[in-house]
């Protein structure tokens, strides 16, 4: 843990994980936004953190990089297994959404709906290729 001057502990373990005291924002959470390359100024911006709070936080992460990493990696499984169970689930739901028809007069919407689909899934195409 990483005290302040009057002996506070600014990082703490909570049921989510190891997390910035006072706020909920995990250091998990401001790991995503360090892999994603942002500035600290923007990751504190973002959290609404105070200088204190993102040096604290930056500062136990260096310092404990081997832990940290090691739970990040789990937290990271644990969101995708979520998501993939969220997935499953809804499949079916989402599937006859898709499958109703629509709703009369909205022929115009829907065609400009699936024009604008078809663009992006071509410039995703063009970008990965």
């Amino acid at each position: 843990m990483t005290p302040t001057s009057n002996k506070q502990t600014l990082i703490i373990r909570t049921e989510r994980g190891l997390t910035i005291a006072g706020t909920r924002t995990s250091l998990y959470d401001v790991m995503d936004l360090l892999k994603a390359q942002y500035p600290s100024k923007l990751i504190r911006d973002k959290f609404n953190l105070t200088d204190g709070q993102i040096n604290a936080a930056l500062s136990y992460i260096e310092t404990n990089k081997t832990q940290i990493e090691a739970e990040y990696q789990e937290v990271l499984q644990n969101r995708e297994e979520i998501r993939q169970y969220w997935e499953e689930r809804n499949r079916e739901h989402y599937a006859r959404i898709a499958a109703m028809p629509h709703k009369p007069g909205q022929e115009t919407l829907w065609a400009k709906l699936e024009e604008q689909k078809a663009r992006r899934n071509a410039e995703k195409h063009e970008f990965f290729s």
